[in-house]
């Protein structure tokens, strides 16, 4: 017994280079995105420019089935992240206080997001002089109202929310679980424990889908140039370059500015450990879809797993700075100097208030056109102007979700460091890494 511990010991550890011998370094994670991003114009411009039926196909299909497979696992991974980010809030300390101090936050920085949006639309007249003619416009297929989003946020049954996607309600019916499990103690293990086991799995199928990020990456940007190509981008240039400078300006000018003179850490640190997330959002277009993701960088960061998993999903689907605030804010200003509508004090509070209280609308899935019709119906502002707006859509909406995702890690790290549970050192040194370390099982080897 001895003898055989002695000569293992004695061998000593593999040392790196033995370890990685014979191993062919793998692409970076953000490498393989970027390439998916340049593939996707190539094959995009083609397939506009010599009119290839076949490669339109393959990028239309491509893009809709990476889309498909994210939705597929959405309703189940909101229901069991919202549960189960519930009760780890019974291993917090002072949980009551980290919920409010994060609700508080969301919704400050979403003041300050809309705040950029009604500055930069007032500053550049989207809506003027854009060539474009009302036979551009169409009422949405879907709408949202505030009767809406009040009735809609409780279930008539149990099943059609996730048949139907209704996000909100899965949220509703995940939260009324999670407390009843709090309440219930040890009564409510069981579930508990096969709650965890769900998600898990979950997790792990998601992770599956996020590998096929940059072949989804080429369909999606692909379809994009081949539908829309660069003439109509030419049509709506200033409403693009203002959604994607104002979404800029929050994602590279507040929260770096936050986490510097709020939360004392350097911001830089936050982009290198944050960033796998960020440039997946742009890509997936899904908050939903990135959480996993998000939750796994944001522990990086230093900030604790129990809180992390309850800040990052109640985030993901109500923290919407790109979707909710700076998006809805600068299309409403589109919608009336197209329609030749003035817009008034009253009109730009009504903004504001619907931008920092509506934001659950928008419910974490790819688009915001919810949003944008609950905003519209609030100010009287014709809802055929949303249509206007869905051609262009893909492409605002990628820089809207990586808007979104960075809000959704930034919030939990002000938050603990505000608190003093943030692991400072841990934060110092995250890095981004390759997607394989933010894998549950290797972390959880790597712990061991």
């Amino acid at each position: 017994m001895t003898s055989g511990t002695s000569a293992r010991d004695s061998a000593g550890p593999p040392s790196p280079s033995s370890s990685s011998r014979g191993r062919i370094p793998g692409v970076p994670f953000w490498a393989q995105i970027l390439l998916g991003l340049l593939l996707g114009v190539l094959l995009g411009w083609v397939a506009r420019s010599g009119d290839i039926s076949w490669l339109a196909t393959a990028l239309t299909k491509t893009g809709e089935i990476f889309v498909q497979l994210l939705k597929l696992a959405v309703a189940p991974l909101v229901f069991f992240a919202i549960m189960v980010s519930i009760t780890n809030l019974r291993n917090v300390h002072n949980a009551a206080r980290l919920a409010t101090r994060t609700l508080l936050w969301f919704m400050a920085t979403s003041l300050i997001a809309v705040a950029i949006g009604l500055l930069i639309g007032l500053l550049t007249n989207p809506g003027a002089g854009t060539g474009l003619s009302t036979d551009d416009a169409g009422k949405p297929e879907e709408s949202g109202s505030w009767l809406d989003f009040l009735t809609g946020i409780i279930p008539t049954d149990i099943i059609t929310p996730f048949t139907e996607l209704q996000v909100l309600q899965i949220v509703f019916m995940a939260a009324v679980v999670g407390v009843a499990a709090l309440k219930l103690g040890e009564k409510a293990a069981p579930l508990l424990s096969v709650g965890e086991a769900v998600l898990a799995l979950l997790q792990k199928a998601l992770w599956w889908i996020i590998r096929l990020a940059p072949i989804g990456t080429v369909g999606l940007i692909g379809t994009a140039i081949k539908d829309y190509g660069w003439d109509l981008i030419g049509k709506y240039a200033t409403f693009t370059a203002d959604i994607y400078i104002g979404c800029a300006l929050v994602l590279f000018g507040v929260y770096p500015l936050l986490l510097a003179t709020v939360a004392k850490v350097n911001p830089l640190q936050f982009f290198r450990g944050a960033w796998p997330a960020i440039q997946l959002a742009f890509v997936s277009r899904s908050s939903v879809g990135t959480m996993p993701l998000t939750q796994k960088v944001t522990e990086r960061l230093g900030v604790p797993r129990e809180y992390a998993s309850f800040a990052v999903p109640f985030g993901s689907t109500t923290k919407m700075d790109g979707c909710a605030s700076v998006y809805p804010a600068i299309a409403a200003i589109f919608i009336g100097e197209f329609y030749g509508i003035e817009l008034g004090l009253r009109e730009y509070l009504l903004i504001v208030f619907v931008s920092v209280i509506g934001s659950a609308a928008t419910a974490g899935l790819t688009g915001a056109t919810v949003m944008l019709t609950l905003t519209l119906s609030t100010l009287g502002l014709p809802l055929a102007g949303v249509g206007l707006l869905l051609a262009i859509d893909p492409i605002l909406d990628m820089m809207r979700t990586a808007t979104n995702v960075a809000g959704q890690a930034v919030i939990p790290v002000l938050v603990s460091a505000r608190e003093k549970i943030l692991d400072r050192d841990k934060y110092a040194s995250a890095r981004g890494a390759r997607l394989d370390a933010f894998e549950p099982e290797v972390q959880s080897a790597a712990a061991a």
